[in-house]
């Protein structure tokens, strides 16, 4: 997918921009931008993109996006049907002044905003003082919204369950030409993954060879195809496993697996759990 460059509308009344969104289509696409993006789902879920981490996202959790790091996400579509509650804070790294981040005090700061290059997730957070503090952002006015963003960054930086998703290996800056192949490969995939996708077929959507598609796509990514599709459908599962509408073998055949083995050892290698204990995890 070709990660579309967004720019942050400026507004000369504020240093950087914080909103309540109730929208899930908003900047619905794989894209990008030079701001650092602070995103807190208080409610919606689905499947998030961030360079090439592909997870399940759902209310509480607050992900923290690097400069210039693509994007994307999807929600449910029980959640494009109803309203969702996202918070949303763009800033630029050097807002505050291009000294600030190396005054010997704020060396937490500098560290959690260089940890966001690979994309910083925090989950299950329900008004704690992380979540209040993303909130006050975009409530308070003046000097009090940037301390209370110091505030969240500062509460990021000490959090234990922080996870960072990207792989050392990803590169963001793909020239135009791979572009236009990711965003062939990944429409295919998005829309395709819960049927059988072999290689030639994804191979011509990309107009490549067998061959040279598979070490296109290792070399850009650090992954396997067939390790981003399952990705792709164990997100999926895990949706669906949360939402409780279908019994676990459904949901492995929904998400695109052809035998129910397959399904419970790939979705252990990748969540840690086998589905029923992930399922119960949410009761």
């Amino acid at each position: 997918m070709k990660p579309h460059h967004l720019t942050i509308s400026p507004n000369s009344t504020r240093s950087f921009t914080a909103k309540r969104e109730i929208l899930p289509d908003i900047n619905s696409w794989w894209h990008y931008h030079e701001e650092i993006e602070l995103i807190y789902f208080k409610k919606g879920s689905g499947t998030q993109f961030v360079g090439d981490n592909i997870r399940n996202f759902k209310s509480g959790d607050v992900v923290l996006v690097g400069s210039n790091l693509p994007h994307y996400w999807q929600f449910s579509e029980r959640d494009k049907e109803s309203e969702i509650e996202v918070y949303v804070v763009h800033f630029n790294k050097n807002f505050w002044g291009k000294d600030f981040l190396y005054l010997p005090e704020n060396l937490e700061i500098s560290r959690v905003i260089e940890k966001s290059k690979r994309g910083i997730q925090i989950e299950d957070n329900f008004d704690n003082c992380l979540t209040k503090s993303i909130i006050q952002v975009i409530e308070s006015q003046g000097p009090k919204k940037i301390i209370n963003l110091i505030e969240v960054l500062l509460e990021i930086s000490k959090c234990m369950k922080a996870q960072i998703l990207v792989s050392l290996g990803f590169r963001a800056n793909f020239q135009e030409s791979e572009r236009d192949r990711m965003q062939a490969i990944y429409n295919y995939t998005l829309k395709n993954y819960s049927q059988k996708i072999s290689l030639d077929k994804i191979a011509n959507e990309a107009k490549m060879s067998r061959t040279s598609f598979c070490k296109f796509f290792k070399l850009r990514t650090g992954k396997t195809y067939s390790e981003f599709v399952n990705e792709i459908r164990i997100g999926n599962a895990c949706k669906m496993l949360i939402e409780k509408r279908m019994t676990v073998k459904e949901i492995c055949f929904e998400s695109g697996f052809l035998n129910f083995s397959s399904f419970h050892q790939c979705f252990k290698e990748i969540t840690g759990q086998t589905p029923l204990k992930y399922q119960k995890s949410y009761n």
